[in-house]
This record gives C-alpha cells, sequence and structure tokens, in this order.
C-alpha cells in the first residue's frame, strides 16, 4: 500500500557537518553499511537511515519557529507522519527496503535553531531505519508499507 511519497533526500558527509544537512540527488542505501558517502555509515546500523515527516516541520512552523529542510538531520523528508507505524515496520522506497528501529531522540543540539525545539518535538523528531535491502532513493518516490 502507497503511503506517500519522498519529498526531499539528505546526507551528512565528512565534508558537510551539522546541520541543516544538504540535499542530495539520490541516496544509495547499501545493506550492512548505510547510505554511500554518509559520514555515519558503519556506525550504527540500527540508525542508519532517519525519516522525518513533513509533520513535525509543521509543528514547529505552528510554533514560531521557521526551519530550513534537513535541520532536523533526516536523511529522507515524507509527506505522511512515520510514527503512525510500530517500530519494526518496513517501507519500500522503489527497489530499497528499510525497516524502523526506533524512534529518534531529540537532541540538544537542535537549541540552535530555537531554545524550545528539542521539548516540542519530544517523540516527534523522526524515526531511525536500518537497511533491509540495497537500493537508491530519488525525490518524488513512493513510499509503500511492507
Amino acid at each position: 500500500m502507497i503511503l506517500g511519497e519522498v519529498l526531499e533526500i539528505f546526507s551528512a558527509t565528512k565534508e558537510s557537518s551539522g546541520l541543516p544537512r544538504p540535499k542530495v540527488v539520490n541516496l544509495n542505501l547499501i545493506e550492512n553499511h548505510g547510505i554511500e558517502f554518509d559520514k555515519f555509515a558503519k556506525k550504527n546500523l540500527d540508525q542508519t537511515v532517519m525519516i522525518v515527516g513533513i509533520k513535525s516541520y509543521q509543528l514547529a512552523k505552528a510554533n514560531n519557529i521557521d526551519l530550513e529542510l534537513g535541520s532536523l538531520g533526516e536523511n529522507i523528508l515524507v509527506d505522511f507522519d512515520p510514527h503512525d507505524f510500530k517500530v519494526g515496520t518496513c517501507f519500500k522506497i522503489g527497489d530499497a527496503v528499510i525497516q524502523t528501529t526506533q524512534i529518534c531522540t531529540v537532541c540538544n543540539h537542535l537549541s540552535v535553531f530555537d531554545k524550545n525545539l528539542p521539548k516540542l518535538l519530544k517523540g516527534q523528531r523522526g524515526i531511525y531505519c536500518k537497511i533491509i535491502k540495497s537500493g537508491k532513493i530519488l525525490k518524488n518516490m513512493n513510499v509503500e508499507e511492507l
């Protein structure tokens, strides 16, 4: 079942640290490795990919916090709320398959944007995923639940 689509994709390379994450043309997800060229590849395979729903940005905006896309540290920004799905849910995007592993904790470094942001987005920042099947992800691709 199609849940929605990829609005934007981001990757943190070794050259670009910090937030917001830079937009990229594609994400090459590699099983047992991570995102190709991403500085977090091969670190914690259960937290290789972070999905954020546009709702998190809308929540910030409703509280007078304007954020540039990529500011929440996401790799994949989607047009649905990933928090609506249980840990263990698998999503298919193109040929890639990712599985949710945990709700992203809110880091205090988000307070550089606004001191209230970490508390506001507690439990709503995003979802960490591991790569089950390698594949390339592009903007505007459909996201399906498996």
